[in-house]
């Protein structure tokens, strides 16, 4: 999801609250292949603590993409007001703030959902 400055479009279907930052978090690859997405859009009360979990992660760091047989990867999708990261990290990769931000994205919207 992308938005330009000036939008007045909500991310929860109007109800008052700008989408300031979305993180989605898509996990693909393992034995059924199945991708699995979790999505939060963080109330503006809670805004700082994730800023401080994406802010922690080494966006222009070096990660391996390579998963192995039946290994996941990750692919992380941050839209901050002003910025935008991405980054695909293979499961063996994910750890330290990888995987505190992965954790608490799954936390705040679970089950997930399967995508086609």
């Amino acid at each position: 999801m992308s938005r330009s400055q000036g939008d007045d479009e909500t991310a929860d279907g109007g109800e008052g609250h700008n989408a300031d930052i979305v993180i989605t978090v898509v996990r693909s690859g393992g034995i059924t292949g199945v991708p699995r997405t979790w999505t939060v859009v963080p109330p503006a009360e809670d805004e700082s603590q994730w800023v401080v979990l994406i802010q922690r992660c080494p966006w222009d760091g070096d990660t391996s993409t390579q998963p192995g047989a039946d290994r996941f990867l990750w692919r992380i999708r941050v839209q901050l007001p002003h910025d935008q990261h991405e980054q695909v990290i293979a499961d063996a990769h994910l750890s330290g703030p990888w995987r505190e931000l992965v954790e608490a994205v799954r936390a705040a919207d679970s089950p997930p959902r399967s995508t086609t």
